[in-house]
């Protein structure tokens, strides 16, 4: 199962990430889980420093931006 952790406070282009990494992960038909990151210590301690990003597996992957669907789709 892949582990999709969405890193930011919950401002609308979280929202948006959110949206768009749950939509690739049904469109790859992998099981995922998402979880939302709202500590500002605990994103700090992933090294990002500008929300929204987005980890995958831990692993941090886009920082500052709103990846769409397809772009999330190619990092899983």
């Amino acid at each position: 199962m892949k582990k999709i952790q969405i890193l930011g406070t919950g401002c609308p282009k979280c929202m948006k990430l959110t949206a768009n990494a749950e939509e690739a992960g049904k469109q790859t038909g992998i099981e995922f889980e998402i979880e939302k990151v709202t500590d500002i210590n605990k994103i700090m301690s992933y090294g990002v420093m500008m929300t929204p990003a987005l980890a995958i597996d831990g692993q941090v992957k886009s920082v500052g931006k709103v990846l769409s669907a397809e772009e999330i789709k190619k990092l899983l």
